[in-house]
């Protein structure tokens, strides 16, 4: 009887010890996923839109971004106003002139908006190149973004192909899908040609999750995306040059001068 006394006694001790040892177990992981939970929590929602001039372009640049058409203050870098929370919305949500309402950052319900402008300040014509980086993603929430860029009032909208026919979502164009020097992901990536001296351009940017993606789905709950927009001169050669100068050259009088003896028949 007393032999069987001690066994219970030590199994007993055994399941109290192994209880034990899964607690502080448990409570490491738990505090181990804290701590990674509260480092991408500082990494990612710390974050800004940022748009700048290319890192690699030199003082002699001729482009020039600044926020308001009536005070050209020139920066090499705009920050859009941080947006810690984005729910899924529509775009039949976002405002028909939110590319005209305001200059700046004027983030609405959900989505992020900045209205900026890119003028040639230099002597002669350039092209230059606009694109959205990605610079970091948590739980594929890129699956369900839109961009939406408009140039000079014109709107175009870019999305992620569809995760299951790899074809572009209706009514968008598909992420470039390319890669910077640096890996990181390029999803839109144009090119403006012909910027003449002295010639602003207004681009509006619009981010936002759209609800109706068949990609956005609950698995995107809880993630977040980071991502700036570069803009970079691309100096036009000689060539082009002139024969943007033979474009801009008014035709010959004749029609002027056919008119008038027309007028002078009547």
């Amino acid at each position: 009887m007393a032999k069987e006394v001690l066994l219970t006694a030590d199994k007993l001790h055994r399941r109290k010890k192994t209880a034990k040892v899964a607690k502080i177990t448990s409570l490491v992981i738990l505090a181990v996923l804290t701590v990674i939970f509260v480092i991408l929590t500082l990494i990612f929602k710390g974050g800004k839109f940022v748009i700048q001039l290319d890192k690699g372009a030199n003082r002699d640049s001729n482009l020039a971004i600044y926020d308001f058409k009536d005070d050209r203050d020139m920066k090499r870098k705009l920050y859009a106003d941080e947006m810690p929370y984005m729910d899924n919305i529509s775009i039949k949500w976002i405002p028909k002139d939110i590319d005209t309402e305001k200059e700046g950052s004027h983030n609405g319900n959900n989505y992020i908006a900045y209205t900026f402008y890119v003028e040639n300040i230099g002597d002669v014509a350039v092209n230059y190149w606009y694109e959205i980086v990605i610079d970091d993603v948590i739980k594929r929430v890129d699956e369900g973004i839109r961009i939406m860029i408009y140039l000079n009032g014109e709107p175009t909208v870019y999305a992620k192909k569809n995760a299951d026919t790899n074809e572009a979502e209706p009514d968008t164009t598909a992420f470039y899908e390319g890669v910077t020097n640096d890996d990181e992901y390029i999803a839109v990536l144009e090119q403006r040609k012909a910027l003449m001296p002295g010639e602003p351009d207004r681009i509006t940017v619009v981010v936002w999750i759209e609800g109706d993606d068949p990609d956005t789905v609950n698995t995107l709950i809880g993630g977040d995306i980071k991502m700036h927009m570069n803009i970079r001169e691309e100096r036009i050669n000689q060539n082009e040059l002139e024969k943007l100068d033979e474009d801009n050259v008014e035709e010959p009088e004749e029609e002027e001068n056919k008119e008038e003896e027309d007028e002078q028949n009547e």
